[in-house]
C-alpha cells in the first residue's frame, strides 16, 4: 500500500515538472514583437558593386626610340614637373645618324650647286648657238632633281635629329611617380609600340574609382548620385564621392554583363 502511495506521489511530481517545463520552453519559443511609432521617411536602394582606386589623370611615359637606359632620373614617389628629365637612353648611334644626315645634306647641296652652274652654262650656250635645246632640257632636270635631292637630305636630317631629341625623356605633367618598369642598362624596344618607363600620378588627391556594375542594377546609376565607398587600406574608414560618369558600352565575361 505504502509502494503504490508513493508511485503515485512520484507520477505527480513527474507531472507538474513536465508540466513546468513545457510552459517555460513554450515562452522562449513564442515570437517577440517589438513596436514603434509610424513615420514617413526616404527609402534608400543600395547598389553595391566592386571597382578599382586610380588616380583621374594617370600618364604613362614611354619611349619612342629604341635603345639601351643610359640613366634614370626619377623613382617610385619622386616628384617631378612637367618638362623634368626622367630618363636618358643612350644617344651615341642616334648621334652617328645625326652626323651622317649631315653630310649626306652637305654632298646633295654640293650636287645642287654643280647643277645649278651647268644650267646656267647650258642656257648660256644655247643663246649663243653652240648648244641644242636637248642639252637645256637636261641641264634642267638635272637641277630640278638636285633640288628635290636635297629636300630629302634635309628631311632625313630633321628625323635623325628628332629620335636624337627623343632620347631624352621628360615628364608631360606635373606628378608623382607610382610606377617604374625598367632599370639602368635595359633595352627598349619601340618597334610596334612605345613601351611604358614611368606612370606618374598628376593629383593624388583627385581619384576616381572605376567600377563594375552589375546589368539588373546600371539602370539605378545615374550621374551625380552620391557614392559611400571604403578601401582595404583604411577598413573603418568610409568615404564619399559622385557618380560622373556611366559608360554605355557592356564588358561581357564568361556571358556575365556588366558595365564601367
Amino acid at each position: 500500500m505504502t509502494n503504490r502511495r508513493n508511485l503515485i506521489i512520484a507520477a505527480i511530481v513527474l507531472l507538474i515538472a513536465a508540466f513546468f517545463l513545457f510552459s517555460r520552453l513554450g515562452r522562449s519559443n513564442a515570437a517577440q514583437f517589438q513596436t514603434a511609432m509610424v513615420m514617413r521617411g526616404p527609402i534608400t536602394q543600395t547598389v553595391t558593386a566592386t571597382g578599382t582606386l586610380n588616380p583621374v589623370v594617370n600618364v604613362q611615359v614611354g619611349s619612342q626610340v629604341s635603345g639601351n637606359i643610359q640613366k634614370l632620373f626619377a623613382d617610385f614617389n619622386s616628384k617631378v614637373k612637367a618638362g623634368d628629365v626622367v630618363a636618358q637612353i643612350d644617344p651615341a648611334l642616334f648621334q652617328a645618324t645625326v652626323t651622317q644626315a649631315e653630310g649626306d645634306l652637305a654632298s646633295a647641296q654640293a650636287v645642287l650647286g654643280l647643277a645649278r652652274v651647268n644650267a646656267a652654262r647650258t642656257q648660256e650656250l644655247f643663246a649663243k648657238k653652240n648648244s641644242s635645246q636637248a642639252d637645256v632640257d637636261q641641264a634642267t632636270a638635272n637641277l630640278h632633281q638636285a633640288e628635290a635631292n636635297v629636300k630629302i637630305k634635309q628631311g632625313a636630317l630633321d628625323k635623325a635629329k628628332a629620335d636624337l631629341d627623343h632620347c631624352t625623356i621628360t615628364s608631360p605633367v606635373d606628378g608623382e611617380v607610382i610606377s617604374r618598369s625598367v632599370d639602368v642598362g635595359q633595352t627598349v624596344a619601340a618597334s610596334l609600340q612605345a613601351p611604358v618607363i614611368f606612370t606618374i600620378a598628376n593629383d593624388l588627391t583627385k581619384m576616381q574609382i572605376d567600377a563594375n556594375v552589375a546589368e539588373a542594377d546600371v539602370g539605378a546609376v545615374t550621374v551625380d548620385q552620391n557614392v559611400d565607398f571604403s578601401v582595404d587600406a583604411f577598413p573603418n574608414r568610409t568615404f564619399h564621392g559622385k557618380v560622373v560618369q556611366v559608360r554605355n558600352a557592356p564588358i561581357t565575361v564568361q556571358n556575365v554583363v556588366t558595365y564601367d
